[in-house]
């Protein structure tokens, strides 16, 4: 009898655990049987075909919109510094001098050999009106003078160094008592109201970038906008690139010259493209493939992949406006399954 009992106690529960397994196989397949019936649930959405509005980011250095800087002729000492950082000025201003008695300058020669030929041009001139001297003669004279004038000029360029463009100084290079050499930067006057920045695009892209197109400068939480100036037509071959140069307006003074901005073009292609999220995609073998719901099925079909626009793909092949396509339930689908939308 406790034989028979301990047998017993020993048999229900595998009884009882098989009959478990059972049911779960079976409700296993009751839901595979579901599916097949009446279609897996999947997400579709509809392609349309739309403009590409696409953005090219880069960094680039901003600069005045005419920008020019002064350097040293001569090897000298800075003598006086006479506008400072910020200030405006016009083209021509004196903005520093050096001294005058320096021997490489020549100044004071320069400068006696102009009187000497202003003196001797005016006496000649009054020769030629009273018939002492010929046309010819006097206007030698007169030629001599103005390669003296123009002699003179140069050297007191040299030694008052005056401003190349009007607009703002926005950097000065030296100080006062500094020792510089010829060639040596002194300071950089530049048109601020306007920046402008040169870009280099490759050239898979440049294509997508017209005169025009709008474009904004970002540095340091601020913002300032404007457009595309230009665009080369031809290959750069020193930077294997295509130019463009982006103007913005900065009358506000929001950004400065110099500053190293985050630069966006957008550009808008007129004719229509076949866009779709990269998530609808499912890539085998270095093809990519959505899955097309057609007649209730799902069909796996072959794209070819354009320009990435961030999240979004281009499709130039395999899909056209009006298809629809699965967009959920992608890793559970098989090529010719019935399928139940859900949307």
């Amino acid at each position: 009898m406790k034989s028979f009992i301990k047998t017993i106690a020993i048999t229900l529960p595998m009884i009882w655990v098989m009959q478990s397994c059972g049911n779960s196989t079976a409700e296993s397949k009751s839901m595979e049987q579901l599916h097949r019936e009446n279609g897996l649930p999947v997400k579709t959405s509809t392609v349309q075909a739309q403009p590409i509005s696409s953005t090219y980011t880069t960094h680039a250095v901003l600069s005045g919109i005419q920008e020019s800087t002064a350097h040293a002729a001569v090897a000298d000492r800075v003598d006086h510094i006479l506008l400072r950082v910020g200030e405006t000025v016009k083209k021509d201003d004196v903005i520093l001098t050096f001294p005058t008695d320096n021997p490489a300058a020549q100044y004071m020669q320069a400068r006696v050999n102009v009187e000497h030929s202003r003196t001797t041009t005016a006496r000649m001139k009054a020769l030629y009106e009273s018939g002492g001297i010929s046309r010819q003669e006097y206007d030698n004279v007169a030629a001599q003078c103005r390669v003296a004038e123009a002699n003179f000029d140069a050297v007191q360029q040299s030694v008052k160094v005056r401003a190349p463009i009007s607009g703002v100084l926005t950097r000065l290079d030296i100080q006062e008592s500094d020792n510089v050499n010829p060639g040596d930067p002194l300071f950089t006057i530049a048109r601020t109201e306007q920046l402008k920045a040169q870009l280099w695009v490759a050239e898979n892209q440049i294509s997508e970038i017209k005169k025009g197109n709008a474009a904004r400068a970002m540095w340091n939480g601020h913002t300032i906008t404007g457009c595309v100036s230009q665009v080369d037509l031809s290959l750069n071959t020193a930077m294997q690139a295509f130019g463009v140069q982006v103007e913005f307006d900065n009358s506000q003074a929001v950004l400065r010259s110099g500053v190293n901005a985050e630069v966006q073009l957008y550009s808008e292609n007129s004719e229509a493209a076949v866009i779709t999220a990269r998530k609808n995609l499912i890539k085998k073998g270095g093809q990519y493939f959505v899955y097309k719901l057609i007649d209730d099925k799902a069909v796996k079909h072959p794209v070819t992949t354009g320009r990435q626009l961030d999240l979004d793909i281009e499709i130039i092949d395999g899909l056209a406006s009006g298809d629809i396509i699965i967009t959920q339930g992608l890793t559970l689908v098989e090529d010719g399954q019935l399928v139940r939308v859900l949307n």
